[in-house]
């Protein structure tokens, strides 16, 4: 691990140490200690892209803190690594607050609310020049009482690794990292990629995966254990929703030691082309998802799945406009 990266990291590190001590009116100060004032940031559906510092300080940081007065970020993964002569820095974990106030038209519940999140941050001269972003968003509307979707496992809060030793500040070895990267791409452009061909059964999942591995989806589609469960509730309804769907071999994925990530804008390609998956008839349109992936192997094999989607996206691609039915005090599905 290069100095700079380690510092990079650090800065990451310090960031999220520095929000949960802030206030809305006192955020504009604590990112322009961490950010370009002209970044770029990436996030979810419906805040999708915001451009420089007073944009994701207004549309974002602000509007998160009013409506979650003591957020707390609790990350429980943190890593980074150069990507095409770029350092970046990537994060996995929860926010926790109190839900005080009315958030992306969200009524606030009072209650306390875990906000699922996933983060990809590039740096230049020592500051982020670029967020890519993910917040449960489907996950929040469920927390609050909405159910759009019938989940076919459940939905839950996603724990750390269960070897929590996901904060890598002082970097890993580097063939440790060499082989995570390596079984990771083997499992999406050989494995995933072959469902068209040899159909569910002869995709090899058990060349890649531990037996009773974890995998924890975004809300609207839950949690799996092992391949029979994964099989089961994920990815047999997913690829027969959408069975022509093609990774992008130019996402940013980043190793280090045991864990490694991945995203993309869009990361997927697909025409949803099969009934049922989230309760929705095939609709025959084309779809780009924005995913984003963070793994832990255990030897040989990948035993931990933490998976955000851009959900609120992809339903609207399909034709459900989630924060329409919120707003027309729709509930349920």
């Amino acid at each position: 691990m290069s100095d700079e990266s380690g510092q990079c990291k650090r800065r990451v590190y310090d960031f999220a140490r520095e929000v949960q001590d802030t206030e809305a009116d006192g955020i504009a100060t604590v990112l322009e200690e961490y950010y370009h004032a002209d970044a770029q940031w990436q996030g979810p559906a419906p805040l999708d892209e915001l451009a420089g510092r007073e944009e994701i300080r207004r549309d974002y940081w602000e509007p998160l803190l009013e409506a979650f007065p003591d957020l707390e970020q609790n990350d429980y993964i943190l890593f980074g690594g150069e990507f095409r002569d770029s350092n970046w820095v990537c994060t996995a974990g929860n926010f926790v607050g109190t839900f005080a106030n009315d958030w992306l038209d969200i009524p606030a519940t009072g209650h306390a609310t875990w906000i699922r999140h996933g983060t990809f941050h590039r740096f230049e001269d020592g500051k982020i020049s670029e967020t890519r972003l993910f917040v449960d968003i489907l996950d929040v509307l469920r927390q609050a009482g909405y159910r759009f979707v019938p989940a076919l496992a459940p939905e839950i809060v996603a724990p750390a690794p269960a070897t929590t030793d996901g904060i890598l500040l002082n970097g890993a070895d580097a063939t440790d990292t060499a082989q995570t990267l390596e079984l990771v791409e083997r499992m999406i452009f050989e494995g995933l990629e072959s469902f068209e061909d040899e159909g569910l059964d002869g995709m090899g999942m058990e060349q890649y995966w531990h037996e009773d591995f974890m995998w924890y989806g975004p809300a609207g589609i839950g949690s799996t254990r092992g391949i029979d469960g994964f099989q089961a509730y994920h990815q047999q309804p997913f690829l027969e929703a959408f069975p022509d769907r093609k990774a992008d071999s130019d996402d940013i994925r980043l190793a280090e030691g045991t864990y490694c990530a991945w995203t993309g804008w869009p990361s997927l390609d697909a025409t949803h082309l099969g009934d049922g998956w989230m309760g929705l008839p095939a609709t025959g349109k084309s779809v780009e998802m924005r995913l984003m992936d963070f793994w832990r192997r255990e030897g040989d094999l990948l035993a931990e799945n933490w998976v955000l989607i851009d959900m609120i996206d992809l339903l609207d691609q399909l034709g459900v406009d989630v924060f329409e039915r919120v707003r027309n005090g729709q509930q349920h599905f």
